[in-house]
């Protein structure tokens, strides 16, 4: 039975900045710490992430979200996913200080969120971690939005999506569809990309995790489908047999599993995951 939780607001410190979170208290003694990917604030894209936490908090699971340092209420200089070790670190501090009925920490994150976790996580100390559509492609700018230019793999997908499609055909035959334009794009789906520096780092950080790590894809999600070339490569050969290690999908282009089936399909493995302690 769901339970009736309190939300409150509250601030810490981070290499001398000023850091705003919000904690969903519940009595159990596994706690949910949510990490915000790309530059949004920890209520999420049209308030996901508040919701989701209510629910996770009403199952009897406290919940902390925070504002790295430069984004939202908190203070600082945003220096990007690959800058908030330190940032996570003190939100983790918090938690446990503030909620001392609290053994074990589930960690989630998305996109870039996700690949932080994973990439910091043996500084960070948590006890499991739920990893959604990880951030896999070079990022240009820190600080900056990730970069959406489709990688080769999105594009795969897409024309594969169009060519399946009977109208496709007749579109061509009637001119609708340029012929020369789809060819192109045709040609940079055969590419061959070799994965990036970052994937491969990502590849080390799962495959040397100690703790049980979800990984949660959006089939149809261009991050996702970045993350799920170099997961289907030679290179992630290791990760893909390592034991505690699981990969679940659901049938969605929702990067933040924003669609109703998505959002009651991502709390459930959050839940999932946070039973398991």
């Amino acid at each position: 039975m769901d339970t009736i939780v309190s939300r409150s607001v509250h601030s810490f410190t981070c290499q001398g900045e000023i850091l705003a979170a919000t904690l969903d208290g519940a009595a159990g003694t596994t706690g949910l710490l949510i990490v915000s990917g790309g530059n949004e604030i920890r209520s999420g894209a049209h308030g996901g992430m508040a919701e989701l936490a209510m629910k996770i908090s009403a199952k009897g699971h406290p919940v902390l979200r925070f504002d790295r340092r430069g984004i939202g209420d908190s203070t600082g200089i945003n220096a990007g996913f690959l800058g908030s070790r330190d940032d996570i670190a003190a939100a983790t501090e918090f938690f446990r200080k503030n909620c001392p009925q609290v053994g074990k920490i589930v960690a989630f994150g998305n996109c870039d969120a996700a690949t932080a976790l994973a990439l910091y996580q043996p500084q960070l100390g948590f006890d499991a971690l739920c990893v959604a559509n990880p951030w896999t492609i070079e990022q240009i700018n820190e600080g900056q939005d990730a970069p959406t230019q489709p990688t080769a793999a999105a594009i795969r997908t897409r024309y594969w999506e169009r060519l399946k499609n009977p109208r496709t055909y007749a579109d061509l035959v009637s001119g609708k569809i340029n012929f020369a334009k789809l060819l192109k794009g045709l040609k940079k789906a055969a590419v061959k990309e070799e994965n990036s520096q970052l994937a491969l780092d990502l590849r080390d950080a799962l495959k040397n995790l100690e703790i049980p790590c979800d990984i949660l894809i959006a089939e149809r999600d261009t991050t996702a489908l970045a993350f799920m070339a170099g997961w289907n490569s030679a290179d992630y050969a290791e990760v893909r047999k390592k034991s505690g290690l699981a990969l679940h999908t659901i049938n969605t282009a929702s990067h933040g599993f924003a669609d109703s089936k998505s959002k009651i399909w991502l709390e459930n493995q959050l839940i999932r995951s946070l039973s398991r302690f």
